[in-house]
This record gives structure tokens, sequence and C-alpha cells, in this order.
């Protein structure tokens, strides 16, 4: 019976040992992540927009962003691909509320370089790893 427990001991841990080299390294390394928020309004408004985030119980505050301006910060990965920055955006009237980082989608998208890059415009959100390609992820009103 004995032997029963060690080989089934053995083999989890050999299960184990298999799937943390499956998962991706960054999401238990504590991988660090730099977010960019970009005002891309094209029209010269005088409202400003305003974003306000926080990641995981850290309130990071707020700003309010001019045509061409940005608000950026660093985030490190959870060991559970937990890690979640969620930001709220105001234009007018209109709110917004999206997740800037959340660390079991942004693992891969944000890239080698580990930068992600939120582009917003008068029709939608849009998101980039190198600012160049850019593809439109949502819009204000939905």
């Amino acid at each position: 019976m004995r032997r029963i427990y060690s080989f089934l001991l053995i083999f989890l841990l050999a299960a184990f040992v298999i799937f943390m080299s499956m998962k991706e390294s960054e999401n238990f390394s504590g991988a660090k992540y730099d977010i960019r928020v970009v005002n891309g309004f094209t029209d010269n408004s005088s409202l400003a927009l305003v974003i306000w985030c926080s990641s995981g119980d850290e309130d990071l505050g707020g700003r309010a962003l001019q045509v061409g301006d940005d608000y950026s910060w660093s985030v490190e990965t959870s060991f559970w691909g937990t890690t979640l920055s969620r930001c709220t955006m105001k234009w007018d009237a209109i709110r917004k509320q999206f997740d800037a980082f959340h660390g079991r989608r942004d693992v891969r998208r944000c890239g080698p370089l580990r930068t992600c890059f939120w582009l917003v415009r008068e029709d939608g959100f849009y998101f980039s790893n190198d600012q160049v390609n850019w593809k439109k992820v949502f819009s204000w009103y939905v």
C-alpha cells in the first residue's frame, strides 16, 4: 500500500512540474508590463478625456488628457495570471470602463516587448503592442 502512495505522490509531483513548465513563464515570474493609454481624438475639442485607473487594490489615480496626451503605468503579473488593471474613461457625458490589462488575456497579446498600448478615439478603443498596427476592440456605445 505504501508503494502505491509513493508512486502516486511521485506521479502527481511530476505532473505538476510538467504543467508548470508548459505555462507562460511570465505568469509566475513576476514579469513587468507597461501600459499606455493615449488620447487619440482627432478634433481639437476643449473637452478633455478623463481617465481613472486601478490595479488590483491600488488606486492609480486619474488625469484629464488633452489630444495627444497619455497616461502610463506598469504592472507585474501574478503567479495565477489574474493581474488586472481597470480604467474608467469619461468623455463629455459618456463613461466607459475597460480592462487595460488582464494577465490571462494580455501576456501574449502585448508581445515580447511587454507593452500594451490603447488609443482612445471618438469611434472607440484601439489596441496595439507596437503603436503601428492598431485593432479596434470596442466602441464607446457598446
